[in-house]
């Protein structure tokens, strides 16, 4: 059974084009008393891209704190909530951040329409009605969560997404000068969420010539980003690395992702550790599964004198471990693509136990 993917309906992308956000969202402002939901990441309160929201008198703006945590199902509902019973239903979400903030907008999109708690809609197609109108503008790129069709959120049972054609966003706004501030650790974790993407996606039992193409380029964008003669943070690789994002999302919708992401579920939602981050503690200890790929992510953290934690399972206890092994074998179709419809009789729980173990 082939996927039949639904993609973002309109893009618009190049330095300074935040700046036409008011005229994109002109055309759904129909009625004076229309108004728009922007979500936007607590780290711009009171600097200079708050000025530069497009927000008019009757819109509501949320500065969302999504540090140190993942965005959950009761700051889903919660949001919601807070919409419907002061506002009534807007006419569209706009979400201005990184990865948990446009998974919360997408989210919040799809739950203003959908009754009870967004929990119990974690999984695939299990959304009833389409959501509002919703837009993605990334300030910080390699979680190619603006092209994706999930929006994960931690619930009470499980880190897992809300997932269907829906979910994907209406609009994306990809401005490269809005990620200049991002700082340097921040932007190498996030930045190599693309490249363990497209490790993934390409290295498994779905990859195929769809996902080979956008995933062969973004890993090219991401080795000129951050072991190319230009490589850091600067205006010529912030563009690279925003278009490395995206390609990195469209690889994976049509593959999947695989070993590194499986354990950072786990490692997720028992610690509540930043998806990107989890992803670079795992992936430095995945040579087994990615020996080309993790040689070069070492090279990469080398060059930027990037800081990862060693030793961290020293202080977990065995209940946390046992509960990351249950969260990371429950994630079939991630270990479906990294090992085969066989993966039960290639991986054991001790040997996904061991691998937390190294970190």
């Amino acid at each position: 059974m082939y996927k039949n993917i639904r993609a973002v309906a309109k893009t618009v992308y190049g330095a300074g084009s935040f700046n036409q956000l008011d005229e994109i969202l002109a055309e759904k402002r129909r009625q004076p008393s229309d108004f728009m939901v922007f979500i936007v990441d607590n780290y711009f309160k009171g600097k200079e891209l708050e000025n530069r929201l497009p927000a008019h008198a009757q819109d509501v703006v949320f500065f969302v704190d999504v540090d140190p945590h993942e965005p959950t199902t009761h700051q889903v509902d919660a949001l919601r909530d807070e919409i419907l019973q002061t506002k009534g239903l807007p006419v569209g979400v706009i979400g201005i951040g990184g990865g948990s903030i446009m998974d919360i907008a997408k989210a919040v999109a799809l739950m203003l329409t959908n009754e009870g708690s967004s929990q119990l809609y974690q999984g695939l197609n299990l959304i009833k009605k389409p959501g509002v109108y919703h837009v993605g503008v990334p300030t910080i790129s390699g979680t190619g969560a603006e092209v994706s069709t999930t929006a994960v959120l931690t619930g009470p049972e499980k880190k897992l997404g809300l997932k269907c054609e829906w979910t994907v966003f209406d609009q994306i706004v990809l401005d490269p000068t809005l990620t200049a501030t991002v700082p340097r650790n921040q932007w190498f974790y996030t930045g190599m969420d693309t490249y363990i993407h497209c490790v993934e996606s390409m290295t498994g039992h779905l990859k195929n010539a769809y996902s080979e193409a956008y995933g062969y380029k973004a890993l090219d964008l991401c080795r000129e980003v951050y072991l190319g003669p230009n490589s850091g943070q600067n205006p010529e690789t912030d563009e690279k690395l925003m278009v490395a994002s995206l390609f990195g999302g469209l690889s994976l919708t049509y593959s999947e992702v695989g070993v590194c992401h499986a354990l950072s579920y786990g490692l997720s939602y028992v610690f509540g550790m930043r998806h990107c981050y989890a992803n670079c503690i795992i992936f430095n200890q995945l040579e087994d599964f990615y020996p080309d790929g993790v040689r070069e992510f070492k090279e990469m953290v080398a060059k930027h004198d990037i800081y990862l934690p060693q030793n961290l399972a020293k202080n977990w206890t065995d209940a946390q471990i046992e509960k990351m092994v249950d969260v990371t074998l429950a994630l079939h179709h991630m270990w479906n693509h990294a090992l085969g419809p066989n993966w039960k009789e290639k991986i054991s729980r001790s040997q996904v136990r061991e691998l937390f173990e190294r970190m």
